[in-house]
């Protein structure tokens, strides 16, 4: 299957989708899922708790933004693969930012969930076939399919990995 089409996501995901730089979801999962796994790992622990600016989220409240970001994705992905026509709603990642108390969690606790996430969605994305990745719902009050959400999710976590080593690193 192509690249998810214009028109197949708002286009404020136009973005993390032009990060991904391969053609499927299977290639997606095999580019980039040891390395996203690495990077987190290798993130020296000094900077686990460091803030770019005011304000800004250290790097434990990025990776729970991370891992639940992901979470959300994947359920809708889920949702939509399964042909349920509800709407889903947005979130607010301040909110939950704010409300994860990450920056008191233990680093390798953090890692960990994002290991079992990351196993999880990838699992859940190869399990998709062509009818289900061509689904389309809406989510956040917006047009989307699951074959985007899928690109998305990827293309959230380099767009991440991408701040991490500009702002952080």
């Amino acid at each position: 299957m192509p690249r998810p089409a214009t028109g197949t996501f708002p286009a404020y995901y136009a973005n993390y989708i032009s990060l991904v730089q391969v053609d499927d979801v299977p290639a997606a999962i095999e580019t980039y899922s040891k390395d996203i796994l690495t990077f987190w790992r290798n993130i020296p622990v000094e900077k686990h708790t460091h803030r770019y600016a005011e304000g800004k989220w250290d790097l434990k409240e990025m990776l729970q933004h991370v891992i639940d970001t992901e979470r959300i994705f994947a359920y809708r992905a889920l949702r939509l693969a399964r042909k349920d026509t509800t709407p889903l709603p947005g979130f607010d990642e301040v909110a939950y930012a704010a409300n994860s108390k990450a920056s008191d969690r233990p680093w390798d606790d953090l890692l960990a969930e994002f290991e079992c996430t990351r196993q999880s969605t990838n699992l859940l994305l190869l399990s998709f076939d062509e009818e289900q990745l061509q689904q389309q719902g809406f989510a956040n009050d917006n047009p989307v399919t699951v074959h985007a959400i899928c690109f998305i999710i990827y293309g959230h976590l380099l767009h991440h990995q991408n701040i991490i080593s500009e702002r952080y690193l």
